[in-house]
């Protein structure tokens, strides 16, 4: 299948745009045959959790509003997409959701608690909590295409984010009940029952997949998959029990053509996998440095992040610094889109981030 004729990518808003070309592995200020902007020769940037707390238009127009309704209401949702946009001059908007939304979405029972996360009724431990998981209607997911389709409508030639959480990272949740700092339940699961692991394990891809697909569909001009939880794993394990389901749900988008970004926390010694599972992207977390990232890839995978998202509170020298820092790790690899190693951290100044944007672009 190909991407409608309205797509973004398509009619030519996105395609030159700094983010898609360094996604793509162009340098900026590489001669192309390709239309050449002075936007372009700049280090292209945006933040994971770039929509959210850190906003104070965020907090004021989520006042009394949940978070999986916020995610569901396509007016709201898009809003809140564009804000970051907007006050930061980033070079991608990355659409405000959440990993567990598709689950929702499946019939599964979760909530978002404040101070918690994500918290599940039911866990999903025996091969017949797995049996009862229904698969994802498609009709189920109109408000995500809304939204969405809202938010390219506005974004003119800045790229939208479309993403999605790694099949690990949901059946973790799903497994252990809500968030875990070891995953013990489910990595016990993975090798105690093989079979009911790999039965979840698809589904959890196919659901995902689908609310990625929706997304790119509906004019997202990448996808970026996000494995919170792979960090817990051993590269043995990720090989044998993570990375085909990880590979299956990214089969949902690759024939769609747009470029995929595989980021995971702790992930330093599954790079070159997470790569292999068919991304195009590989996002490196702040535990390691670009430049030993790039080596373990070989040197032939483009490269996002990797500021340390503590640093966002120090002075800005140090700040400053360590944005330069990684500036110039990055350089080695193909090519580089700046991040953060994580997302941002609900107490971060705005200005900061702004500020970042600014330096990245040869403003400072």
């Amino acid at each position: 299948m190909t991407l409608p004729a309205t797509h973004p990518l398509v009619d030519g808003r996105t395609v030159y745009s700094p983010l898609v070309r360094a996604f793509r592995g162009e340098r900026p200020g590489v001669t192309s045959d390709e239309p050449h902007t002075s936007a372009h020769a700049r280090t292209p940037v945006w933040f994971m959790r770039q929509a959210g707390r850190s906003l104070p238009e965020y907090r004021e127009l989520r006042r009394g509003v949940t978070m999986l309704a916020s995610c569901l209401d396509p007016e709201l949702g898009s809003e809140i997409t564009l804000q970051p946009v907007r006050r930061h001059g980033v070079d991608a908007g990355i659409f405000f959701s959440d990993i567990v939304v598709p689950l929702l979405l499946a019939g599964v029972d979760v909530d978002i608690v404040p101070g918690t996360g994500p918290v599940f009724a039911e866990p999903v431990r025996t091969a017949q909590d797995v049996a009862r998981l229904a698969p994802l209607d498609p009709a189920a997911l109109a408000p995500v295409v809304e939204g969405v389709e809202r938010t390219v409508a506005q974004l003119g030639g800045t790229p939208l984010i479309g993403f999605a959480g790694a099949p690990f990272t949901l059946a973790s949740y799903l497994v252990e009940g809500g968030p875990s700092k070891d995953q013990l339940r489910a990595r016990t699961l993975m090798h105690s029952e093989p079979e009911t692991w790999r039965a979840l394990m698809d589904w959890a891809a196919d659901v995902t997949g689908a609310f990625l697909r929706a997304q790119v569909l509906a004019g997202a001009s990448a996808a970026q998959l996000f494995d919170s939880w792979a960090g817990s794993l051993s590269l043995a394990d990720y090989e044998a029990h993570v990375a085909p389901a990880s590979s299956r749900a990214l089969s949902h988008v690759v024939d769609l053509g747009v470029p995929i970004v595989h980021f995971g926390t702790g992930t330093g010694e599954l790079l070159r996998a997470m790569r292999d599972v068919g991304a195009d992207v590989v996002g490196v977390d702040h535990r390691i440095g670009l430049d030993e990232a790039n080596r373990r890839l070989g040197g032939t995978t483009v490269l996002q992040g990797n500021i340390d998202p503590a640093l966002l509170g120090a002075p800005w020298p140090v700040l400053e610094a360590h944005v330069r820092d990684v500036l110039a790790r990055g350089a080695q690899a193909p090519a580089h889109v700046l991040n953060l190693g994580h997302g941002v951290p609900p107490t971060t100044d705005p200005d900061v981030l702004t500020r970042i944007v600014r330096l990245a672009h040869g403003e400072e």
